[in-house]
């Protein structure tokens, strides 16, 4: 088994604590860092976001891979350093405000993360001038990501999609929303850009957009 074919079977199975040993391994055998990063771990979060939307794997073992991925990054990121090419651009994300739920956006955080991206994760309960603040902060911001669980903070997405127009910023950046009450129907209504049904969804929705 090659070395890239060694990571990537270690982020599958979610072998954190051996993914950093395989790293500086491939690394010192003279194989390029984004050849690493793309070929070992962001196509094994392809694989391990197919398997959990086929009902192959779970969120549990779905967690564990991209603690891997993240764990194998770290080592990687000061190799990667000033390398453009090793990230598709940020992607700012949030659960909107008057919602506290957070375990289903830290998983998309996670695997957008592991689809090549910058994450800037804006925590629970995050108002529209936040939001907006954080794309100004972040004019390479390609991608934003709006999480809700309750309906009664569905509204909030909608204010917020207009808020950044209002703002002159929706040009700059496509909006995912998700979330258990949330439908590709409400994000047409609103005027989103996608909507992901899950993290895995999530990530390859992502990845399209840089495509």
């Amino acid at each position: 088994m090659s070395k890239l074919q060694e990571i990537s079977t270690a982020i599958e199975t979610g072998k954190k604590k051996i993914i950093k040993g395989l790293v500086e391994e491939a690394l010192a055998n003279g194989i390029a860092p984004l050849e690493i990063l793309n070929q070992g771990m962001i196509n094994a979060m392809g694989i391990v976001g197919e398997k959990f939307k086929a009902n192959e794997i779970f969120v549990p073992e779905m967690l564990i891979a991209a603690r891997a991925m993240k764990e194998g990054v770290e080592a990687l990121k000061p190799h990667l350093a000033g390398n453009k090419a090793a990230i598709n651009g940020k992607f700012i994300i949030g659960t909107v405000q008057g919602d506290l739920h957070d375990i289903g956006k830290n998983l998309v955080a996670m695997m957008v993360e592991s689809a090549g991206y910058e994450v800037i994760d804006l925590g629970v309960d995050v108002s529209k001038e936040k939001f907006i603040e954080a794309i100004k902060e972040n004019p390479d911001c390609k991608l934003i990501g709006l999480s809700a669980l309750l309906t009664t903070t569905m509204p909030a997405m909608k204010f917020l999609v207009a808020a950044i127009t209002e703002a002159g910023l929706r040009d700059q950046v496509k909006i995912m929303v998700g979330g258990a009450p949330i439908s590709q129907e409400f994000a047409d209504s609103i005027g989103a850009d996608a909507f992901a049904a899950d993290a895995a969804s999530a990530a390859a929705i992502a990845k399209s957009f840089v495509a």
